[in-house]
């Protein structure tokens, strides 16, 4: 029967305080006891073994069985040896049994390396457990303080941080109040330990809050395809069914709305438009921009670029406030949209087919074709790529070469004229101005010249 000793009372109130097994703790305790050793034998090869029978560490010195002893500390005789073992030989290993670490030092040390190795060992446990729910939502934390203008939150095994950019903006918390929040990330410090990072400015939060609210998300029969925010003002969320019977916009609103309702209560108000995901851009743009209605749609693949047109009384409703559903628009599809109305496209097209028309052998029709391809100046004409040229229905490779050769030629002998053209066309152009934008506030046409625009 094992014997309750100091040690084994130690190591039984450790695991059950901790929550760390005790093989764990085991370890750290023979570690701890070999640590303290080594001050008495440097050089020696040690061993220490945790034996429950006596509820003690017993210490053994490793030594080899040799002919002739040069270093006592790790070698032994083979007479010697085979007084404690008749059938030993040479070259083998035996164990020899070291009196107890029990000095004042010794005993200091093995506590010390003790509560290290727990520490270590619970820092471990607690970024394992958090790196798994890396993306997911945290139960309710508590708000234990501010740390200038970052929250920290209790989780209950760790403290976690959110940061002042990952706050819904004007949301304030006072310590004590409960919050969820979305977990951004998980970093290991050396000094500090795991450090849980919170967010509830991230599209994956809206994600999660909906997968908890909605079980058709939760069983897989909706998906959520996509998301974009402006966190505490409005949201965009893309939704798909694999079951034709059940609609997920109607899955994620939930009778009389309560579903989405308990959604936008937890972002503090932020508006919610939820829309039906579609394979095809064209019409999945469409109706990301909704309520606006489009004309018609130029789709550059390549550049993950579109140009959206649409009725001159739509402009304002595409764009939004501020630009603000272009860019939930742009950020949910993933494409740079330019919003323009007809009127301000049929004038791009009338300074674009002149400008093109002064080309000798060019007409029209094929003015007009040219300009859907992207060809907009004599600049354009003379620099562009056969294939984009020969998108252009009528046109074959020899005209084409023989158009650009002549742009070239009109360009040379017009170096005035095509400035002065080039100047007046991107002034009327708003994509331009709008992609510049883009980089800063959003991915929209310039909203500015548009309101402008509306203004005068």
């Amino acid at each position: 029967m094992p014997v309750q000793t100091e040690l084994s009372r130690m190591i039984e109130s450790i695991c059950r305080e901790k929550g760390v097994g005790r093989d764990v703790v085991i370890e750290a305790v023979e570690q701890a006891i070999l640590s303290a050793a080594r001050r008495n034998y440097p050089s020696a090869r040690l061993e220490a073994k945790y034996n429950p029978e006596i509820g003690k560490v017993e210490l053994f010195r490793v030594l080899t069985v040799v002919e002739r002893v040069k270093d006592p500390n790790i070698e032994i005789s083979l007479e010697e040896a085979r007084s404690k073992d008749p059938e030993v030989q040479l070259g083998d290993e035996i164990l020899e049994k070291l009196p107890e670490v029990s000095s004042r030092v010794g005993a200091y040390v093995a506590r010390q390396n003790l509560l290290q190795k727990i520490r270590d060992t619970e820092r471990a446990l607690v970024y394992d457990e958090f790196k798994k729910l890396k993306g997911e939502l945290t139960h309710l934390g508590t708000v234990q303080k501010l740390d200038r203008r970052n929250i920290i939150v209790n989780l209950g095994r760790t403290e976690a941080v959110l940061p002042e950019k990952e706050q819904i903006p004007r949301e304030r918390y006072r310590p004590g109040d409960r919050i969820r929040a979305y977990i951004l990330d998980v970093e290991m410090s050396q000094s500090q330990g795991p450090r849980v990072v919170l967010s509830r400015t991230h599209p994956g939060f809206l994600i999660k809050l909906f997968e908890h609210e909605v079980p058709e998300i939760f069983q897989g029969i909706v998906q959520v395809k996509a998301a974009a925010r402006e966190p505490g003002v409005r949201a965009k969320i893309a939704v798909t069914s694999k079951d034709p019977d059940v609609d997920p916009i109607g899955a994620c609103v939930g009778p009389r709305g309560t579903r989405v309702q308990a959604v936008v209560q937890e972002l503090r108000g932020e508006k919610i438009d939820i829309v039906l995901w579609s394979e095809d851009a064209a019409e999945f743009v469409c109706r990301a921009l909704a309520p606006a209605k489009v004309s018609r749609i130029i789709i550059d693949d390549e550049e993950r670029k579109m140009e959206v047109i649409v009725p001159d009384d739509q402009l304002s409703l595409a764009i939004g406030r501020k630009g603000q559903n272009v860019r939930l628009a742009s950020k949910l599809t993933g494409f740079d949209l330019t919003v323009k109305s007809e009127s301000e496209v049929a004038k791009e097209q009338q300074d674009a087919r002149l400008a093109l028309m002064q080309i000798e052998g060019m007409d029209e029709a094929l003015a007009d074709e040219l300009y859907e391809s992207g060809v907009r100046t004599v600049e354009d004409l003379a620099n562009a790529d056969l294939d984009t040229l020969l998108e252009a229905e009528n046109l074959t490779p020899e005209k084409a070469r023989e158009l650009q050769e002549r742009a070239r030629d009109w360009i040379a002998q017009h170096p005035a004229e095509q400035q002065s053209s080039e100047a007046d066309l991107s002034s009327a152009m708003t994509s331009d101005a709008g992609e510049e934008e883009f980089s800063e506030e959003g991915p929209s046409a310039s909203v500015e010249a548009a309101e402008e625009t509306r203004g005068s």
